[in-house]
């Protein structure tokens, strides 16, 4: 064995990097929610622009996904994850010098288009490693990663100096450490040759499964719209109805993150349907809690049907994977993963950018959010339906 190979990282401490890797850029993601309404008082800019800020980042991560995911396939994941560990850290600098909206947008899809490419690469090689471990830690890291991100955010605006810095040069250094570690690490896959051709886009969605998606697409789509709205706009709600500090903004990130995860782990082994008729009935009555909360202005109402909407969010998406992806072949998952991805990330980004119009044209923020609950149930009610009707054709995994 060579000095080269035995420096390299063991298995156990790259996936634990690896994972380290998705959490950080996850977080990075979350971290200007706490930060919004900082830069609105300070360049005077309308819900509007935060909601567009906020939302192209959905945009930018969805195209690096339906190009770059499968590079590594053919170059590597170590080449990946260090081009997209640099590229993100070009993004937190932009963040760190910004001094208007025009920067905050560029660094929103700098950001994204990194994180699709290390979220993907990232996902992959865990795999590689451990399949089961490597499962496990793809469905965690993105609720932890935001969570953290918005928690840690809140903190360091509150309690530190320089608020729309810090939390930048924190992540900045993680990623640098970061990018250490996958310069030690072992290479999990034998690069191959059509790297050119891995960066035509491909989506497909079989026959067999065409039911079984437009059954899940209601949730999938209510599941990402809400956590979208609430982190693009879910201090500001909080601070608009109750007055509280930046920290309670940033802990409903937190907790909508938290029930999330804990929905994944309690229901990772329980069958789809279960998953599915979880998720929303949480959903709903998460959502009806949360209009009486709005409307009654309680705080701990308020965070009750958050964590109940973190549950539908984790199970819904979850939930939706295993009743769909059981039905098709190995080859074929790529594509309707694509399709999946697709409305999540529509439903993440476009119904926000509507929510800003509404801020500003129509009831304000507090109608809002209801608007969205609203919609939401209904979402759900849909979803439940074509569960049922999906359900005498087809048998989900």
């Amino acid at each position: 064995m060579s000095t080269a190979e035995t420096r390299r990282l063991s298995p156990k401490v790259a996936l634990l990097l690896l994972a380290s890797i998705l959490v950080s850029f996850v977080a990075a993601s979350a971290a200007p929610t706490p930060l919004y309404e900082i830069y609105q008082m300070r360049w005077q800019f309308s819900p509007i622009s935060t909601t567009v800020i906020f939302a192209v980042y959905a945009v930018a991560v969805l195209a690096s996904l339906l190009t770059v995911g499968k590079l590594s396939d053919h170059v590597g994941r170590r080449p990946v994850l260090l081009v997209a560990i640099a590229v993100q850290a070009v993004s937190l600098v932009i963040f760190i010098v910004a001094n208007g909206v025009s920067a905050l947008v560029v660094a929103r899809i700098v950001q994204g288009l990194s994180a699709g490419a290390a979220i993907g690469t990232a996902g992959a090689a865990m795999l590689d490693i451990d399949r089961a471990r490597g499962t496990l830690a793809n469905a965690l890291a993105p609720g932890v990663g935001t969570g953290i991100g918005a928690l840690l955010s809140a903190l360091l605006v509150q309690f530190l100096p320089a608020p729309t810095r810090l939390v930048y040069v924190v992540l900045l250094v993680v990623l640098l450490i970061q990018g250490i570690g996958v310069a030690l690490m072992a290479e999990t896959v034998t690069p191959m040759k059509g790297a050119l051709q891995s960066l035509r886009p491909q989506v497909t969605l079989p026959r067999a499964v065409r039911g079984p998606v437009l059954a899940v697409a209601p949730v999938v789509f209510a599941v990402w719209a809400l956590a979208g709205f609430f982190l693009a706009l879910g201090p500001a709600l909080v601070r608009a109805l109750m007055e509280m500090s930046i920290v309670v903004g940033g802990l409903v990130v937190f907790v909508f993150s938290l029930f999330g995860v804990g929905a994944i782990l309690l229901l990772r082994n329980a069958a789809a349907r279960t998953v599915m008729h979880t998720a929303i009935a949480a959903l709903i009555l998460g959502m009806i809690i949360t209009l009486v909360s709005i409307a009654a202005e309680s705080l701990a109402g308020f965070f009750v049907g958050i964590a109940l909407g973190g549950i539908g969010f984790g199970g819904g998406f979850t939930g939706s994977l295993k009743t769909v992806l059981p039905l098709v072949e190995a080859h074929q998952r790529a594509g309707v993963l694509s399709v999946l991805y697709i409305v999540s990330y529509v439903g993440f980004g476009l119904p926000t950018v509507i929510a800003g119009f509404l801020v500003v044209y129509g009831g304000g923020l507090p109608r809002t959010a209801i608007e969205l609950a609203v919609a939401v149930i209904l979402l759900a009610l849909v979803a439940l339906l074509g569960l049922h009707r999906a359900g005498r054709t087809s048998s989900p995994g």
